[in-house]
């Protein structure tokens, strides 16, 4: 099985890829600068590199990167810059989900692909319900407005809620939401919840990069967790 990680030279695209590649997958990616990527990446034989701006290739370019994965995971994320928050695109991930899900479309599949979105805990799910308190929507109000990345996030996972439900046959989808995210250097103890179990404002807990690799490496190699939260959007904490 091929899963196509696009976002992967990112801090968290990178940790997916290896998991990924540990547990005997193919693995494609498409970044814009190989540079960064360590050796052992590199020189992986079931790894395809494609260095490109997602956003710049054609449709027919597109298409063929998709075409054959059983799984494509979008990592993309806007970098913490002033050019990153604020210049074009301000949609890169909603954007790239976009085409990415065009692109799987035509190539009409006979099974269905497993779409992954890196989102993120402050990104409530109104449509399962999820209710937060008067002052952390104020807050997270003013962030949407303050800052183009934060709506991004909102657009592309409500974008895979409105296209692709029960009723159609080629997507399903998974958005990933972790909590702040910290640096560790092993998988530890982590547990996924179906809506936040603390203010992602006020309470936030902790989500390291490498479990939310490790999970969502889970979704693409294991059906009963792929099973258990196809089309929801489960939180991720540390234990």
């Amino acid at each position: 099985m091929t899963t196509l990680v696009v976002g992967a030279s990112g801090a968290t695209g990178r940790l997916l890829v290896e998991e990924l590649l540990a547990r005997g997958e193919q693995v494609k990616i498409i970044v814009r600068c190989a540079d960064n990527l360590p050796d052992t990446l590199k020189q992986n034989d079931r790894l395809m590199i494609t260095e490109f701006s997602l956003l710049d290739m054609t449709d027919t370019e597109l298409l063929e990167q998709v075409q054959g994965c059983s799984a494509v995971v979008s990592c993309l994320g806007h970098n913490l810059t002033l050019k990153g928050m604020f210049g074009h695109p301000r949609r890169l991930v909603t954007d790239a989900v976009q085409r990415l899900c065009s692109a799987i479309e035509k190539t009409a599949p006979a099974v269905h692909v497993k779409f992954i979105l890196m989102n993120t805990s402050g990104n409530q799910n109104t449509r399962a319900g999820e209710k937060v308190s008067a002052a952390q929507s104020f807050i997270v109000g003013l962030i949407r407005f303050l800052l183009p990345p934060h709506a991004d996030n909102e657009l592309a996972a409500e974008y895979l809620q409105l296209s692709f439900d029960d009723n159609q046959k080629l997507i399903e989808w998974v958005a990933v939401r972790p909590d702040s995210l910290i640096e560790q250097e092993s998988v530890t103890e982590y547990n996924a919840y179906a809506s936040p179990i603390r203010s992602a404002i006020f309470d936030a807990g902790k989500t390291s990069r490498i479990n939310v690799a490790h999970f969502m490496s889970e979704l693409v190699t294991n059906s009963g967790t792929w099973n258990k939260w196809k089309r929801q959007m489960p939180v991720i904490y540390n234990t």
